[in-house]
């Protein structure tokens, strides 16, 4: 649940700094930035450094896209320096918060858990699945996996029985060995064993388990399509009126985006997102790549580079959720309706 960090051969330190000034030429993806700068800097065992990052961005709390999770990744950064007190306490504030993202909870359960408080440990990833998972007519299902699996795991270390949500985990888990196996406690003895059988079985086990989890590293950035809301629309028309030929009505880009996520869905192709612009952003860009903003071939651009910059919005939303066009209404009843 944490970004992307690359372990081999990267000078995390100046990672770190170079995300630092990334984040200083786009604001609009500071916090994305410093989150990855912070876990660089984790990396390079600068824990201080990277609370500090943090902190810096607890300072406006009511800008950020996702609080809960920053102060969940401070937690867990705190805990390892010895700051055991702060970080049990912002733990408990998160829990009592009850964040509708997963991965606040699966952080600060994983913290909990490698320090040896596996009752906590479970309690947090129940309270998260009964949270996600229950009376919710679509959950999303991918990204609360680990909540689901972590839970399996704690509760295999207790050596408690199978549940209903055990019994989800079963089935959503795809790798050959089943999550009993992955999950067994005696995997840990059989490290140290010196039966050659053993140590087979568990490192078959091991490449297993380190497949699954680079699958779900290695997926590609979204399809991402570009959506302008009405009034940055009405601002690239009047600066740029050649682009009126690629966006003759602010209502016909709506139509047109949700059309081709559909046919992109249908066709086969999955993990689609959407990518909001904005004129300032678009302008920068375009002077970035020495091109002209009224070149129709730079938006496809533009919202492959917003995209790769994390800033793409799962496609579909839940059909309960708020429409991705942002009028307010839910998807269900606005562009994701049959009739859309």
């Amino acid at each position: 649940m944490r970004p992307d960090t690359p372990a081999e051969n990267v000078d995390h330190t100046a990672e770190a700094a170079r995300l630092e000034r990334t984040a200083g030429r786009y604001p609009e993806d500071a916090e994305a930035l410093l989150l990855q700068a912070a876990a660089h800097l984790e990396l390079a065992d600068d824990r201080p450094a990277a609370t500090a990052l943090y902190d810096r961005l607890l300072t406006t709390p009511d800008t950020l896209e996702n609080a809960p999770l920053v102060r969940a990744l401070k937690a867990s950064n705190l805990w390892e320096y010895d700051h055991e007190a702060e970080a049990r306490a912002i733990i408990e504030g998160i829990r009592a918060t009850a964040p509708r993202d997963p991965a606040p909870w699966v952080i600060v359960a994983e913290s909990l858990e490698s320090h040896d408080e596996l009752e906590a440990a479970h309690d947090t990833f129940t309270e998260a699945a009964t949270l996600l998972l229950t009376d919710v007519a679509e959950p999303p299902y991918y990204a609360t996996h680990p909540v689901l699996f972590g839970r399996h795991r704690v509760r295999r270390m207790l050596g408690l029985p199978h549940d209903d949500w055990d019994a989800r985990a079963d089935t959503l888990h795809s790798s050959p060995i089943s999550l009993d196996e992955l999950h067994d406690p005696k995997r840990v003895w059989s490290l140290g064993s010196d039966n050659p059988q053993e140590l087979e079985a568990e490192i078959s086990r091991l490449r297993a388990e380190l497949g699954t989890y680079r699958e779900a590293l290695s997926r590609p950035f979204p399809v991402a399509v570009l959506h302008w809301p009405a009034e940055e629309l009405t601002e690239l028309l009047s600066a740029y009126p050649d682009l009126a030929t690629e966006y003759p009505s602010h209502p016909e880009h709506l139509a047109t985006i949700e059309t081709s996520l559909r046919e992109l869905s249908t066709s086969g192709t999955g993990n689609l997102g959407i990518v909001t612009g904005t004129v300032p952003s678009y302008e920068a860009f375009a002077a970035s790549e020495g091109s002209s903003p009224s070149d129709t071939a730079l938006l496809p651009q533009y919202a492959t580079t917003l995209a790769a910059r994390g800033r793409a919005v799962a496609w579909p939303p839940q059909r309960t959720s708020d429409c991705w066009c942002g009028v307010g209404q839910a998807y269900a009843e606005c562009h994701g309706s049959p009739t859309a």
